[in-house]
């Protein structure tokens, strides 16, 4: 699998990224009625998101390590991975969205996509590598059966 960086850090450094955009363009920023709880929300429902995908990750003892989804034991395919195959990446991107709302920084909006296709590129296709490897027919079916993102 070709490593890149853990995809905590990615979500970091693209909030970071996001911050820095904001700070260096003020004027570019919209200021709205409630924005601030917006946020709060959209990235309190990522976290959310992201807890459950760890526990249904959990209760099948399986990894949540992205960077060696070679040691998955066991593929899961239940909870919220009926809906989503990577629901943790999409509840990073989630997380990034209520941080983008919160910031209401137009330019720094350009990050989210920019993150999604990193995670895309270096996280999930390398894992959907790894686990068509590992799980064969079983992974492919569940591929066309449950989409990538939503």
């Amino acid at each position: 699998m070709h490593r890149f960086l853990p995809p905590p850090v990615v979500m970091l450094v693209t909030a970071a990224l996001m911050w820095l955009v904001a700070y260096v363009t003020p004027g570019l920023s919209v200021r709205l009625p409630g924005q601030g709880w917006l946020g709060l929300a959209v990235a309190a429902g990522g976290l959310a998101l992201l807890l459950l995908a760890a526990v249904e990750l959990r209760r099948h003892r399986t990894t949540i390590n992205p960077m060696h989804p070679e040691s998955s034991e066991t593929l899961v395919a239940s909870g919220i991975y009926r809906l989503s195959r990577n629901p943790i990446y999409l509840a990073d991107a989630l997380m990034l969205t209520g941080w983008l709302i919160y910031l209401g920084n137009v330019p720094a909006a350009l990050l989210l996509p920019a993150f999604m296709l990193v995670i895309q590129r270096f996280q999930i296709l390398p894992e959907e590598r790894a686990l068509t490897a590992r799980f064969g027919d079983a992974f492919r079916t569940y591929m066309q059966q449950v989409r990538r993102w939503i």
